[in-house]
């Protein structure tokens, strides 16, 4: 028996999906006003301890960091201090419109989320190496920033030491496991972890794993899902969560 699902069922991808860049303010912004009211980001953290959000494991896709950090330096983002993370401009690569638009920390958007009564899916998106440290200190500062609030984000990962630093430093924040492929074992290893959900490749779900995941108690959910017809098989299985880059197609009062 599944307990009561507080989130809604669509999710705007890295804020705003493609629309803005991703895991900005801008983009967070956008989506919300588009009407989504609840958000996924990737968080990881500086060579300092900061939790800041970022998908690569490199800054170059994203920021300006090979030429702000000169020819030569390293632009692996968990080696680089808040300082200096701070100071990069992660809208430009994007467009025009969003030159100079900062890299956040996950306190600024945690802060925003909360004080707009929005809702959030925190990926855990460690450095390779820095898998348990992450997921704890992602989670302790989740803890402290959701403490005495409503609804408590949804921590995620691939990664299941980051997911047992999490449960390890704040138990009773929720945990979803990030799978592709499906593994033998995936609901065990689910549960081991005391996570409430599995967040999975869309086109990996089928009646069956569905049935299976609810029957153990967890809830499905899928990314990324960008086009109707797929949305549309997702939601007629049952499916309890659609992340999405698609805000502008997608509405999400479509619950």
């Amino acid at each position: 028996m599944t307990t009561p699902w507080p989130y809604p069922r669509w999710i705007a991808h890295r804020g705003a999906g493609k629309l803005a860049p991703e895991n900005t303010m801008a983009a967070f912004r956008l989506g919300a006003q588009h009407g989504y009211r609840m958000f996924e980001c990737d968080a990881k953290l500086s060579a300092d301890g900061v939790p800041f959000l970022l998908h690569d494991a490199t800054l170059e896709r994203t920021t300006n960091a090979r030429a702000h950090l000169g020819c030569g330096a390293s632009t692996v983002a968990g080696e680089q201090p808040w300082g200096t993370l701070a100071r990069l401009d992660a809208g430009s690569w994007h467009s025009r419109q969003y030159a100079g638009e900062p890299v956040p920390t996950l306190e600024h958007l945690a802060r925003w989320c909360i004080a707009n009564g929005y809702l959030l899916n925190i990926e855990i998106k460690p450095t390779p190496g820095t898998e348990a440290q992450t997921g704890s200190a992602v989670a302790a500062l989740a803890a402290r920033l959701w403490h005495g609030q409503g609804v408590p984000p949804l921590l995620t990962s691939f990664k299941p030491q980051a997911l047992a630093g999490a449960r390890d430093a704040a138990p009773h924040l929720p945990r979803g496991l990030l799978l592709d492929p499906l593994p033998e074992g995936w609901l065990d290893t689910a549960r081991q972890l005391g996570c409430v959900a599995v967040v999975c490749n869309h086109a990996l779900w089928t009646h069956a794993t569905v049935t299976e995941a609810h029957l153990a108690g967890l809830r499905a959910l899928s990314y990324t899902v960008n086009d109707d017809w797929a949305a549309q098989r997702l939601i007629d299985l049952g499916i309890d969560g659609i992340i999405t880059d698609r805000v502008d197609l997608f509405s999400p009062a479509a619950q």
